[in-house]
């Protein structure tokens, strides 16, 4: 884990211990990634009330509760607006946690699909006031998307917790 990586999941241990908060992730292209960065974090078990690792669409679906018709919608898919937003709102109901962020993309180096090339990765995050969803494009090799998109996901969670 990168040095930016410890300390941003840092971060959102104190700030989260502070304030009471609990989070939680659901990931897909980062493979637990999110999660291993928090719990590298002595006294993490205080904010991070677990994760789910949805890399099969049918896990997205039959565990965190993506509605079969956005994985099945010609352009949109589990790369998506649509599914990111329900992972998150999903993962915070099954984790019973304050804030959830969920993380599903294309690392490479295949993948890309039309108007979704590789380092497309959609973040969803989930609080009391709703959910919502963002788009970045990384550059880089595989392990390059991911370590970006994991840096992405704990930028949400202390943003998050900073705004609960």
């Amino acid at each position: 884990m990168s040095p930016e990586a410890f300390e941003l999941a840092r971060r959102v241990v104190e700030l989260g211990t502070q304030g009471g908060i609990t989070v939680g992730a659901v990931e897909s292209c980062t493979g637990g990634l999110v999660c291993a960065a928090l719990t590298e974090v002595p006294g993490s078990s205080a904010v991070l009330r677990g994760g789910v690792v949805s890399y099969d669409p049918a896990i997205k679906h039959e565990v965190v509760g993506v509605s079969q018709e956005v994985i099945d919608a010609p352009g949109v898919g589990v790369v998506s607006a649509e599914c990111a937003e329900q992972m998150a709102s999903g993962g915070r109901s099954l984790l019973t946690c304050d804030l959830c962020v969920s993380v599903t993309g294309i690392a490479g180096p295949g993948g890309e699909e039309p108007g979704k090339p590789v380092g497309t990765v959609w973040f969803g995050f989930s609080s009391k006031a709703g959910e919502r969803s963002m788009l970045e494009h990384f550059e880089g090799s595989r392990s390059e998307v991911r370590e970006q998109a994991v840096l992405r996901a704990l930028t949400l969670l202390c943003e998050g917790i900073e705004n609960f």
